[in-house]
């Protein structure tokens, strides 16, 4: 087990690649219990700044989520893998992903002892500057989070160079799962809201009505509200910087390109 753990650590796709070719129960169950672990202790300092149970009950739905995701999209980034030209079926691109996951479970994890102490250290959400300590503590959040995704990106992406045919392929395939994994990511995340606890609203596990609305019509609605007429204006900006954060990884595949 602790040599697998440390080829899950190190993300090496020379040694990663034979889990997608050959996938063993034992390096299923390690990226399965690595997800449980890592977001689980993650997702409890997210919560605990609201409430204790808040922490539990987060602690809970972020490894939730992660395999809710995987097993609604288990099926068609499969068919996306065949589809594309990358030579991976369906149990090799779940062991993929898995792969991928457990490795920024993995580094959410390592951070849970600092958001810990963020979330002891911050005002309490009784406090006058709740709003602003909420708002605070929200963004610090989803920068981790984009952080440890964006590792996790980069790994897969070298595990897709490691084992489909081309550049081009593993390319593509790496876009069509990641646009999947967002948009079916995206909306489970808010029917299995709340993951923060907003100050003025009663620690739940669900809200009231957990399927009242849509993430998208949410984030619209928001956008509007902020920027008036300048909504796709500022939608298109929202795009340009997700992709600037992927430059690493755009990095990557540009010099196969050239060639």
């Amino acid at each position: 087990m602790l040599r697998e753990l440390s080829i899950l650590l190190r993300g090496a796709p020379q040694d990663l690649r034979a889990w997608i070719i050959d996938p063993s129960s034992k390096n299923i169950r390690l990226c399965i219990l690595t997800i449980i672990m890592g977001f689980g202790a993650y997702g409890l300092t997210v919560g605990l700044w609201r409430a204790p149970q808040m922490g539990l009950f987060v602690a809970f739905k972020m490894p939730a989520l992660i395999f809710f995701t995987l097993a609604c999209n288990g099926l068609l980034n499969g068919m996306l893998g065949l589809l594309l030209g990358s030579g991976l079926g369906f149990r090799q691109s779940l062991i993929a992903q898995l792969v991928s996951f457990a490795i920024a479970a993995m580094v959410l994890g390592a951070l849970a002892p600092v958001t810990f102490f963020m979330a002891f250290n911050a005002p309490s959400p009784e406090a006058p500057n709740a709003a602003t300590s909420h708002s605070n503590y929200l963004i610090a959040h989803t920068l981790l989070i984009a952080m440890a995704g964006i590792i996790a990106n980069l790994h897969l992406a070298r595990l897709l160079l490691a084992v489909t045919p081309n550049a081009r392929t593993a390319a593509t395939t790496l876009v069509a799962w990641l646009a999947g994994n967002a948009f079916v990511g995206a909306q489970l995340s808010w029917i299995m809201r709340p993951f923060f606890g907003t100050p003025t609203i009663e620690v739940a596990l669900f809200r009231d009505q957990p399927f009242s609305g849509t993430f998208y019509e949410t984030v619209w609605r928001s956008l509007q509200h902020i920027s008036g007429n300048n909504a796709p204006f500022l939608l298109a900006l929202i795009i340009l910087g997700i992709t600037a954060l992927h430059l690493p990884v755009i990095k990557l595949f540009a010099p196969h390109f050239k060639k």
